[in-house]
């Protein structure tokens, strides 16, 4: 069998998460994720507000969540996605500013915005596409602007897996009912994130590990960067 390259990776995150859209609508809008719901939607939220910017760019915004938050607290949002379903979805519901945009098209300057705050919630799922994302971010940033990024916790997988960069298979376990096939995903120890934050010109700011409160365990990893 031959080997499965990058770019077919990338282009299977894009396919998986286009058929999958709908069920991934109804699995945010019902809460039925309990990691989401007990502790990491609100700790980007409040990640977000922690900087009280005036304008945030949502990259990989989804349906629409976390920007129609952002906006019930006053903040005017762009949220940027290359999924024609869930922009579609984000814009029925309104509460932003909604763009169909891939990360190759932001990374080739096709948006023409600048924000106190580019956030990326579980969003970063390439290898290439992320590094080339995450080197353009320094455009879309206002004067001390930064970059936030909530994503697996590295240790997730440390007592299952090698702890090594790399394509992991995806799952939708613990999201409901209605799924398909899940999309790969590109797997980054902590020392993986740093040097991807370097490569991209980004000086780390913080980290925060925002804990389950159940299992005392980190249910994600926050980065600022800028």
């Amino acid at each position: 069998m031959p080997a499965i390259t990058t770019t077919s990776n990338e282009l299977q995150i894009l396919d998986a998460w286009e058929m999958n859209a709908p069920a991934w609508e109804r699995a945010v809008r019902d809460r039925r994720i309990e990691s989401r719901r007990l502790v990491t939607d609100q700790a980007i939220v409040d990640a977000v507000l922690s900087r009280s910017p005036r304008k945030v760019i949502d990259l990989g915004c989804g349906e629409g969540w976390l920007a129609r938050a952002l906006v019930g607290a006053g903040v005017a949002v762009v949220g940027v996605d290359a999924v024609p379903s869930l922009v579609e979805a984000a814009r029925s519901q309104g509460g932003g500013d909604f763009r169909l945009l891939s990360y190759a098209e932001v990374t080739g300057g096709a948006l023409q915005e600048r924000a106190d705050v580019v956030v990326c919630n579980f969003s970063l799922l390439g290898e290439a596409s992320v590094g080339d994302l995450l080197a353009a971010v320094p455009t879309l940033l206002e004067t001390g602007g930064v970059l936030l990024v909530q994503t697996l916790h590295p240790l997730a997988l440390a007592a299952a897996e090698p702890y090594s960069d790399g394509w992991r298979d995806g799952s939708w376990d613990g999201c409901g009912e209605g799924f398909g096939k899940p999309a790969p995903w590109y797997f980054r120890t902590l020392g993986g994130w740093l040097t991807a934050f370097r490569t991209a010109g980004l000086e780390l700011i913080r980290i925060d590990e925002p804990l389950h409160p159940r299992t005392g365990r980190p249910a994600s990893v926050i980065f600022m960067a800028g």
